[in-house]
């Protein structure tokens, strides 16, 4: 294991010490601050004493203490705790200090499955919903609002509106939209960001938003640049020979929007070649030169999930009939899915995470060959008779080298595209991968980095850093700011889940608050309801 950048500051503050005269105090060491007194007048609920604290800049780690008062933080520094009145306290020596992790791309229901277990056990905070191009409608935006505050999630909330999502609620569905369509759009990207939504997503590799031109995807942009939001994006393919025009359309609706542009879980679909990955962040530079502004997130696994719709012509996907299509043109749909597969590594190289099938039973857990090996059919028939709405998987198409070229960009956030019932380890595991993999085993971030763009990063690509967008910043620890907080060794955090088993708890979180109160007790959440909130956007 090599020795990270944080423990190095540990190692060189303890022979600093060691070495100091006789009467040196803690001043001699830049890595510990000297004591410093709280503001007065505002209660105290917790004192985090004794921890290394990395305060989401990608600065330093520096030994201070941090007290929290209701949903704030009232003080960062060191403390002399025998002189404060504090109702909790917590020793968090040995340990680091850092803001709650932003998960820039999450799914799941905070209204009926708000508990979020695994999002706290990674040290996630807050989870941004909406993604893909799907959302709630614009219209009862404000009403889901009202009804994730009051289900009490243990995390928080925050969303964007989904551009397939408008495309139905405005009438367009399918088509193509008349000006009349594209500005009902406009209109209801308008109403999501007046009700809270921080942008939009859009899904440009699912039916409708596939059909969507450069036209329409400028005009739904347009509302979102007004209002200073963000435009994230499930760009329109992947693969290795589409990445660079799908990332150049992306950017080209920022160019016609003015709105800033964000590549949602950035990746290379069968692809190892890492001159492409860099060719790839070089066009997002590009842009950055003329003024663009541009981002991404990725999660730390060479294998995606979705839909097995991604496998299936666009002719055999809604709106079209699929029975008619099976009964017309099964032949040609059987010899399309068995190349795409074929240049996707072969069913031996999709897992599936759900469906089921007559013959067969849940799918859950085996290989597309698996299953056809069993039922005695070719895959490609398997794939025929599940239909593009039939089942979803992990696909194991990703490098782990041309992940790194991504990982190491500076204006790439970790992400985990997961959700609590999703059969792919990164909605259990994601960050604390990050940090037990890419920075403790391969070197490729420090700590300080990796925890920038856990928290710092998302905060400042969603606006959650901008007291003129939100109520109370956060992603940051300084005093004033959210009172979301993990504690952790980074020795021993490490992620569990896999893809035989998916939904194993990660380990080494010792703490995490949300809004200031108690929300992860070490190994599972602290009793009582969660202390998330809905966030909106102002």
């Amino acid at each position: 294991m090599r020795i990270h950048s944080l423990s190095r500051v540990i190692l060189g503050s303890l022979v600093l010490l060691a070495l100091a005269p006789a009467g040196c105090g803690a001043q001699n060491d830049p890595g510990i601050e000297e004591a410093s007194a709280p503001a007065a007048g505002a209660p105290l609920h917790w004192l985090i004493h004794g921890g290394q604290v990395l305060d989401g800049s990608g600065g330093p780690p520096r030994r201070a203490d941090v007290l929290l008062s209701g949903d704030r933080i009232a003080h960062v520094g060191v403390v002399d705790p025998d002189t404060l009145e504090v109702d909790e306290r917590f020793d968090a020596t040995g340990l680091v200090v850092t803001p709650g992790f932003i998960d820039l791309h999450a799914h799941g229901d905070p209204v009926e499955g708000g508990e979020f277990r695994s999002f706290l056990a990674m040290g996630v905070t807050t989870i941004t919903l909406g993604q893909d191009g799907s959302s709630t409608e614009a219209g009862s935006l404000s009403a889901w609002f009202d009804a994730v505050d009051g289900a009490r999630p243990r995390v928080n909330v925050a969303t964007l509106v989904g551009h397939n999502t408008l495309r139905g609620e405005s009438g367009v569905g399918f088509d193509p939209p008349s000006a009349e369509g594209s500005t009902r759009m406009a209109a209801l990207v308008e109403i999501a960001m007046e009700a809270g939504a921080f942008g939009l997503s859009t899904g440009l590799e699912y039916t409708p938003g596939n059909r969507a031109d450069a036209d329409e995807l400028a005009a739904v942009a347009e509302p979102v640049a007004r209002r200073n939001g963000v435009v994230m994006s499930h760009m329109r393919n992947e693969d290795h020979d589409r990445i660079e025009a799908s990332v150049a359309e992306l950017l080209e609706q920022g160019r016609r929007s003015g709105a800033a542009v964000h590549a949602s879980h950035l990746k290379i679909v069968l692809g190892s070649d890492t001159t492409l990955a860099h060719r790839v962040l070089g066009l997002m530079d590009e842009a950055r030169v003329e003024g663009l502004r541009v981002t991404a997130d990725l999660y730390p696994y060479t294998a995606s999930f979705t839909g097995v719709s991604i496998l299936f012509p666009e002719w055999a996907r809604p709106p079209n009939d699929y029975d008619r299509v099976v009964r017309e043109r099964g032949d040609e749909l059987a010899s399309h899915l068995r190349a795409r597969v074929l240049s996707r590594n072969g069913p031996e190289a999709t897992l599936f995470g759900s469906g089921e099938l007559d013959g067969f039973g849940p799918l859950g857990g085996h290989t597309l060959a698996r299953v056809a090996d069993a039922v005695g059919r070719p895959f490609e028939e398997v794939l025929v008779a599940l239909g593009p709405g039939g089942a979803r998987a992990a696909y194991f198409v990703m490098d782990e080298a041309v992940l790194a070229v991504f990982l190491r960009d500076p204006r790439v956030a970790v992400a985990s595209d997961g959700s609590p019932t999703m059969s792919h380890p990164r909605g259990y595991g994601t960050f604390p991968r990050v940090i037990r993999h890419h920075v403790m085993e391969e070197g490729r971030l420090t700590l300080e980095e990796a925890v920038r763009r856990m928290s710092g990063l998302p905060a400042g690509i969603l606006g959650l850093d901008d007291p003129d967008r939100v109520e109370l910043p956060r992603g940051l620890l300084a005093r004033g700011w959210g009172a979301d907080l993990v504690v952790f060794d980074p020795a021993t955090l490490r992620d569990r889940a896999d893809f035989q088993n998916p939904h194993q708890l990660a380990e080494g979180m010792r703490r995490v608050w949300v809004n200031g109160r108690l929300a992860w007790t070490g190994s599972e959440p602290a009793p009582g309801p969660g202390h998330g909130r809905a966030i909106r956007r102002r």
